[in-house]
C-alpha cells in the first residue's frame, strides 16, 4: 500500500468530527439534498470499519483528500486510508489492476476502461461520481503584476495562442489590448504544462477546443499535445515551476496556486476572475451526459461556452471511481462508506475549507447518493 501524504491539521474543520450530525457548517455549505448519504453509510456502519485501504489518482484532489482522510479517521478510527496523487491516468490504471480500492480522476472513464473494469469488479462495471468541483487557474508569475495581486485579462483565443506558442511575449498587442491599465513588460512568455498523463490537462484543453476551435486544433488528450514550453509532473510540479521564474504561465487546480497571479477569462462581454463561486455557475449551466456507457455513472458535460454572467468557464469536475461489487467484502464496505462520506455535507465542507472548492450542487447530490447506494456491501 502507498504511504499516504502528510495530513494537514484539519481537526478544527467544522462538520467532519461526526457523520451523525449531517449538519451544515459555514455559510457556503449547500443544504437539503447535499447532506444526503447513500443507504448503508450510516455512522454506526462506518465506525466498525478496520484495515488498510489505498486509493490513487488525480493530484488536483490531493488537498481535499487529505482533509477527507482526516475527517474519515474521526468516524472510522480503525481504518487506515492512503492516497497516492499519481495523476488521473495512473490512478485509473492502478484501480483497473486491482491494487487500489478506488481511483480519483479528473476525467470520466472511457468505454474501454468501463469494459476493463469487469476484470476487477466482482460483478457489473465500475462507475464514476463527481466528488470535487474546482476551477482550473491559468496561473502566471509576472513581476510587477502577479506580485501586485493583479489579474491579466484574456479571452479564449488569446489563451489558446499563448499555449500554442503563437503569442510569445507578455506585451503582445493582443494581450495589451485587453489590459489597458497594466504595464506589461517586453518579456518572453514561458509556458509550463503537465509532463504526465493528466485529467487536468484534458479539462484545460477541452476548454480551449470548445471556446477557441480556430486557435486550438489539437486532438483531445490527457497528454500535452505540443512542444511549447516545459513540462512538470503533477499539479505541485507545475505550480512550483511557475513560481521559480519570471514570465512563466501554466494551468493548475485553483486550490494549489497559492500566491501566483491568475488570468481573468472573458465570458460574454466581461472578464471573470477565478473563484469557486464562479466555477459553480458553470456547473449549474452544464448538463449530465445521459449517453455514457455503464450503470450508475454520473458524468457532467461542462459548458465551456457559457454566457452566464459571473461564470468562470475553465473548471474541472473530479470523480471517484469504484465498483458496484468487490471481490473482497471489506473493500466494498469501505468504498461505500468512503464515497458516502466525501460526498456528504460534512465531506464537502471539509474539502471547501481545505481547498476552497465549491460544494456539489443540489441537482447532483441525490443522484450521487443513489449511485453509491448501489454498492453491495453486505
Amino acid at each position: 500500500m502507498n504511504n499516504h501524504t502528510s495530513l494537514r491539521a484539519m481537526a478544527a474543520v467544522c462538520g467532519v468530527a461526526l457523520l451523525a450530525s449531517l449538519a451544515a457548517c459555514g455559510d457556503n455549505t449547500a443544504s437539503g439534498p447535499s447532506t444526503a448519504m447513500a443507504e448503508g453509510t450510516s455512522p454506526a456502519g462506518v465506525a466498525s470499519l478496520n484495515g488498510e485501504y489505498a486509493g490513487a489518482g488525480a493530484s488536483s484532489q490531493q488537498t481535499a483528500v487529505e482533509a477527507w482522510i482526516e475527517g474519515f479517521r474521526a468516524v472510522a478510527p480503525n481504518a487506515t486510508v492512503a492516497y497516492n496523487p499519481s495523476g488521473s491516468g495512473a490512478g485509473v490504471s492502478a484501480f483497473l489492476s486491482g491494487s487500489t480500492a478506488w481511483a480519483g480522476s479528473d476525467k470520466p472513464l472511457s468505454d474501454d476502461e468501463v469494459a476493463q473494469s469487469k476484470g476487477v469488479c466482482a460483478s457489473g462495471t465500475a462507475f464514476d461520481v463527481p466528488v470535487y468541483i474546482s476551477p482550473i487557474a491559468v496561473a502566471f508569475n509576472l513581476k510587477g503584476v502577479s506580485d501586485a495581486g493583479k489579474h491579466v485579462n484574456m479571452d479564449a483565443a488569446t489563451i489558446a495562442d499563448v499555449f500554442a506558442g503563437r503569442i510569445t511575449r507578455w506585451n503582445d498587442e493582443r494581450i495589451a489590448a485587453q489590459n489597458p491599465d497594466l504595464e506589461l513588460p517586453d518579456l518572453a512568455i514561458t509556458v509550463v504544462h503537465r509532463s504526465d498523463k493528466s485529467g487536468t490537462t484534458l479539462n484545460f484543453v477541452s476548454y480551449l477546443k470548445d471556446a477557441a476551435p480556430q486557435q486550438w486544433d489539437y486532438e483531445l488528450s490527457e497528454n500535452w499535445p505540443n512542444e511549447v514550453g516545459q513540462g512538470a509532473k503533477g499539479t505541485s510540479g507545475v505550480v512550483s515551476t511557475i513560481g521559480q521564474a519570471n514570465g512563466t504561465i501554466g494551468y493548475a487546480d485553483f486550490s494549489q496556486v497559492g500566491d501566483l497571479g491568475t488570468v481573468a477569462v472573458k465570458v460574454g462581454d466581461a472578464y471573470t476572475p477565478i473563484s469557486a463561486e464562479a466555477g459553480s455557475k458553470v456547473i449549474a449551466d452544464s448538463p449530465v451526459d445521459e449517453s455514457v456507457t455503464g450503470d450508475h455513472r454520473i458524468v457532467v458535460t461542462i459548458n465551456h461556452t457559457t454566457k452566464v454572467a459571473g461564470a468562470y468557464p475553465i473548471v474541472l469536475v473530479s470523480y471517484d471511481i469504484a465498483c458496484p461489487a468487490y471481490k473482497d467484502p471489506q473493500d466494498a464496505k469501505f468504498a461505500k462508506a468512503w464515497l458516502g462520506y466525501v460526498t456528504s455535507g460534512e465531506g464537502q465542507q471539509a474539502a471547501q475549507s481545505a481547498a476552497g472548492v465549491a460544494p456539489l450542487p443540489e441537482a447532483l447530490t441525490g443522484r450521487i447518493a443513489d449511485s453509491i447506494g448501489q454498492i453491495k456491501a453486505d
